[in-house]
């Protein structure tokens, strides 16, 4: 275990904001982990996974405890369904193509979502109709005050809307190491109804889908619209769909007619963020080396050495915009560090 001191964290988050760790450690086993949150306990630390679902705007003045821990394993299996293990450090996308390959279904729908698999069930990541919590079983978490591993079940997770425990109550407590999740060996439950899977599938002549080929719907969607954080800085999504009253809805269909929207309860109506950051004005709209992506207005681009900063007070700038026009708060998908 190697303690490195005064480390650039541009390689290590997908924004590519250029700051320092005052020390980093990277983590490649369990025993590891547990030796450096029990050799350090008294020092302020910082946990880093993927990278993808934040934004530094300052130097981390903490030690940052890099998770890479590795491995695919199969838990549970019968003739229809089986569990897979998978580590923290292993990155999601790379997993989604590896269930493929053994044509297991249920996540093919979240193909090319940027991270890794440990930070998966505290955002709850989700896309195209499905989220994590349709599949995840459970997970394994280390204490960080006293190092004990515990089981975390879905019910134990407190799933929601990009939103799970760990993202509330026991934010900053927990270290997830490993996720199991659920997937069907055959038979498989296509998800095709939300957003363009069905056109692109129908565009492809496709009349029968596989998992393969809603995952590579889904790639060439979100190629279409989505930047590659490895070509232009970014962290996906960078705010949450609203969702607002049916009576909020109908007021703001009286000034907005063409308003898109989702019906999430029977007392519920979910707004597209994007659309109504488009409609505010920003979809494309660049201020010197950062601003909002010209196809996708969720996203927010680092277009080379932009200050974390900088982008955040766009961010602020788009929420205060879109609450004047439309009187919706947006909320950040992306955490603010």
């Amino acid at each position: 275990m190697k303690i490195e001191q005064n480390i650039s964290l541009k390689p290590y988050n997908t924004f590519g904001i250029d700051v320092n760790a005052k020390s980093y450690c990277n983590i490649s086993s369990i025993d590891e982990l547990t030796q450096c949150l029990e050799k350090y306990k008294e020092e302020k630390l910082f946990i880093l996974g993927g990278g993808s679902n934040m934004l530094l705007t300052k130097d981390i003045e903490a030690l940052v405890i890099h998770i890479n821990l590795k491995g695919i394993s199969i838990v549970e299996e019968n003739e229809n369904w089986v569990t897979v293990k998978a580590m923290a450090g292993e990155n999601w996308h790379e997993f989604v193509l590896w269930t493929l390959e053994q044509n297991y279904g249920g996540v093919e729908n979240l193909s090319l979502i940027p991270g890794n698999i440990g930070t998966a069930p505290i955002q709850n990541i989700g896309a195209y109709g499905v989220e994590l919590k349709d599949a995840f079983v459970s997970c394994e978490a280390i204490d960080i005050k006293n190092q004990k591993l515990k089981t975390f079940t879905n019910e134990e997770c407190k799933f929601d809307y990009r939103e799970s425990i760990f993202k509330q109550r026991l934010k900053g407590k927990y270290i997830i190491t490993s996720v199991n999740l659920k997937l069907s060996k055959k038979n498989h439950k296509l998800h095709l109804d939300y957003g363009a899977i069905l056109d692109q599938l129908h565009s492809s002549s496709i009349i029968d889908p596989t998992i393969q080929n809603v995952s590579d719907a889904v790639i060439n969607i979100r190629q279409s619209k989505l930047p590659d954080p490895k070509e232009i800085g970014n962290s996906g999504s960078f705010f949450k769909n609203p969702v607002i009253s049916n009576e909020n809805f109908n007021e703001l269909k009286l000034n907005f007619p063409e308003v898109p929207s989702y019906k999430v309860s029977d007392t519920e109506i979910k707004i597209p963020a994007g659309w109504l950051i488009e409609k505010a004005g920003f979809k494309g709209k660049r201020f010197n080396n950062y601003g909002v992506h010209q196809k996708q207005a969720l996203v927010l681009v680092n277009y080379g050495d932009a200050k974390g900063d900088d982008i955040h007070k766009l961010a602020l700038l788009i929420k205060a915009t879109v609450k004047r026009i439309f009187k919706i708060n947006i909320e950040t998908e992306v955490n603010i560090i």
